[in-house]
């Protein structure tokens, strides 16, 4: 949950509809916590440009965004990707499905299942677990599918185990129950998925949540001074707001 004396001190200076960022800490741990507020805010997924090559940048998305007159208010990565940046996963982009969704298990964390999929539509965005996903169908303007599910209906993934030794940066988004909150996180320092999974269900009080990436997890927080480097991303989630120069 951001706190209110945040909000009061940088609402002076953020952009209209931009994300509310802030660093925190859960059990010791630090994390820098993004939240989008769906009802005003303009959410959308990037990947390719209109030439059809991979934005891969937070730079080269916000430069795609100068022909609208805007401009990026908060990104991150958003989901697994092959070598060539194209999405292991279901990826719908301005209502277009590039990929289809993927219910079964494999390899990797994207295969330990349940995974799930973060749905955008108009005024709202929903977490929701792929076979469930897949049942619904819902509409989505924007979708990535990643894994594993971090908190699924309030609880911890089943596999996740409190003495695990795979520590990464990881990243990911949980989401309100009904869904005009969506909650991004990325870790300061290496953690496991049972120290990630709850800082969404004891921290922020998430019924649902996903894992998004570990160890090439990247922010893009103007309100913070940061913009992590590195090289190209596949799928890029972000805030869109108006260029104010």
């Amino acid at each position: 949950m951001i706190r209110a004396t945040l909000l009061a001190l940088i609402a002076w200076t953020a952009p209209a509809w931009a994300a509310t960022c802030e660093n925190v800490r859960h059990d010791g741990t630090g994390y820098t916590i993004c939240e989008v507020d769906l009802t005003t805010e303009d959410l959308r997924l990037f990947l390719y440009d209109e030439a059809g090559d991979v934005l891969g940048q937070f730079g080269a998305v916000d430069r795609s965004l100068r022909a609208e007159g805007k401009t990026l208010g908060f990104a991150m990565n958003a989901g697994m990707y092959h070598d060539n940046r194209a999405p292991v996963g279901h990826y719908v982009e301005d209502g277009t499905e590039l990929m289809r969704v993927i219910p079964n298990a494999g390899p990797g964390n994207f295969g330990l299942l349940p995974n799930g999929v973060f749905c955008i539509r108009p005024g709202r965005a929903d977490v929701v677990e792929t076979l469930r996903f897949q049942r619904e169908a819902p509409a989505c303007t924007y979708a990535t599918q990643s894994g594993p599910m971090l908190v699924i209906d309030g609880d911890l993934h089943p596999r996740f185990l409190p003495d695990s030794t795979s520590r990464y940066v990881r990243n990911g988004v949980g989401t309100s129950a009904d869904g005009t909150r969506a909650v991004f996180a990325i870790s300061n320092t290496a953690v496991t998925f049972h120290q990630f999974g709850r800082l969404f269900r004891d921290h922020l009080k998430l019924p649902s949540a996903l894992f998004l990436d570990g160890n090439i997890s990247r922010l893009y927080a103007p309100a913070l001074n940061r913009s992590d480097i590195g090289f190209a991303m596949g799928p890029i989630v972000g805030t869109v707001i108006n260029r104010t120069d």
